[in-house]
């Protein structure tokens, strides 16, 4: 087989690792997969300890009791000194809290969830998706660095799933803790108001300058060659964007229009994260002054090619 060309976006199956069960992914990194598999989840969220003596856990994942305890037994009664955040989408933080009171370490990462000024309306409700209740000891800004006993941790500002999206570098392996800003199973969900396609194609844009040689998402398997990847998911979206605006240009003004034309053999159950999609994408054309927008954006906005 051919090796895949920059361009190509060819999705890993899941992960035959199943939940619960402890795997060792380098020499510093191990994995623990929580048990809530979905569409949007893969096999489900993967939560990462880093060191050995003293241990750093990256996205404890959701309020499980069971994975809560697998994460404990996992340290095997070594110190847990740091709890790492990269958004908090309820499938990534809620545990956070629960690991904090049983071994005392500090929540680091993300910022708390804050809504975006002026959403309201359809997509309001998208809110329900954050853990409300996630209070982190310290927020990291893009570029602080927190040194545990044998790794290194930098945070990295990577707005676009989530405003409040960070991914974390280990330094002494030149590996990233993606979240869910880049995954190897699935592209990510953008959904507004909280999440921005052009803050997405930034952080992409951002990733790519670096020189971190594989990534751990959030979900699914690593990213090994995450340079290419990141050109094949660019690609991707930007050919997204090309076929809405084909769309409409060919006349079609609702975004419920441009989903059914645009996604071929769609799953049912997936039409609701595209239009969303969709929708990360018009409200990214409409502020770089290619689209107007009639009304508030939501499913019953009205769309208009502008021309110069």
């Amino acid at each position: 087989m051919s090796a895949p060309q920059d361009d190509e976006l060819i999705f890993e199956g899941p992960l035959d690792t199943s939940s619960g069960r402890l795997a060792r992914v380098s020499p510093l990194v191990r994995r623990l997969i929580a048990n809530n598999p979905s569409p949007f989840t893969s096999t489900g969220t993967c939560s990462y300890l880093i060191g050995d003596a003293q241990l750093a856990i990256v996205d404890p994942g959701p309020l499980d009791e069971a994975h809560i305890e697998a994460l404990l037994q996992a340290a095997n009664g070594a110190e847990v000194t740091h709890i790492f955040v990269t958004h908090t989408h309820r499938d990534h933080s809620p545990a956070a809290a629960r690991l904090k009171a049983a071994t005392g370490a500090p929540i680091l990462g993300a910022q708390p969830y804050q809504p975006r000024q002026g959403s309201t309306g359809a997509l309001k409700g998208l809110d329900a998706s954050h853990d409300l209740t996630y209070a982190p000891d310290h927020v990291l800004e893009d570029g602080a660095v927190v040194k545990g006993r044998g790794y290194t941790i930098e945070a990295v500002a990577t707005p676009g799933h989530a405003a409040n999206h960070l991914a974390f570098a280990l330094r002494e392996e030149k590996a990233l803790f993606s979240g869910d800003h880049v995954m190897a199973w699935s592209t990510s969900i953008v959904a507004p108001p909280d999440g921005s396609m052009g803050d997405y194609m930034a952080s992409l844009d951002k990733l790519r300058a670096r020189d971190e040689t594989i990534f751990w998402p959030g979900h699914g398997g690593p990213v090994r060659e995450p340079q290419r990847w990141m050109r094949a998911l660019a690609h991707h979206r930007r050919q997204r964007e090309a076929s809405i605006l084909t769309r409409i240009e060919a006349g079609d003004t609702d975004v419920s229009q441009i989903v059914a034309r645009v996604y071929d053999n769609l799953n049912p159950a997936l039409v609701g994260a595209a239009t969303l999609s969709t929708l990360a994408h018009l409200e990214d054309l409409v502020a770089r002054g290619l689209v107007a927008m009639q009304g508030e954006l939501g499913p019953a906005a009205q769309f208009h090619r502008i021309t110069r």
